[in-house]
């Protein structure tokens, strides 16, 4: 019979022959690290195959009118439209504007939620980027009385 112990230590061995090896799972790299280090909303949207954004009532951004802490302001976006690839989350005045992307198929709702750093008042989006490329999107300015990004 295998203890606790020796099997943590396996596992860690296995681990690690996978991470230098490099048959570590794909997904764990699967971002796309051009779309991240984005320094606008354009180049952004290009680093992710996304058309021009075009505004939509069908997509909708909560987030508050005043954030107190920059440091963590909630945002939470949703949509009723069919055939959305992925949902955005980008902060137009943020040093990176992409946030957060969130891959979506026909079987999930698209409703989520996230929390992100501010360091300033800015519009924020909520794009909704649809299979066949188009973008659409929701804005809302938030104001920040404490900016979260150093300030």
């Amino acid at each position: 019979m295998q203890t606790r112990r020796e099997t943590l230590r396996q596992s860690a061995i296995v681990a690690g022959l996978l991470a230098t090896t490099g048959f570590w799972p794909n997904y764990a790299l699967a971002f796309n690290k051009g779309a991240f280090e984005a320094k606008n909303i354009a180049d952004a949207l290009k680093a992710l195959s996304a058309g021009a954004p075009v505004t939509s009532k069908e997509v909708t951004i909560v987030a508050p009118d005043i954030a107190e802490n920059g440091a963590v302001v909630p945002f939470s976006a949703n949509s009723s439209l069919v055939g959305v690839k992925q949902i955005l989350f980008l902060v137009e005045k943020n040093p990176s504007v992409l946030i957060a992307v969130f891959n979506v198929t026909d079987s999930v709702e698209v409703n989520f939620s996230t929390r992100a750093k501010m360091g300033q008042s800015s519009d924020v989006y909520a794009v909704a980027i649809m299979s066949d490329g188009r973008a659409l999107f929701a804005k809302k300015e938030v104001k920040v009385t404490l900016g979260g990004c150093g300030g």
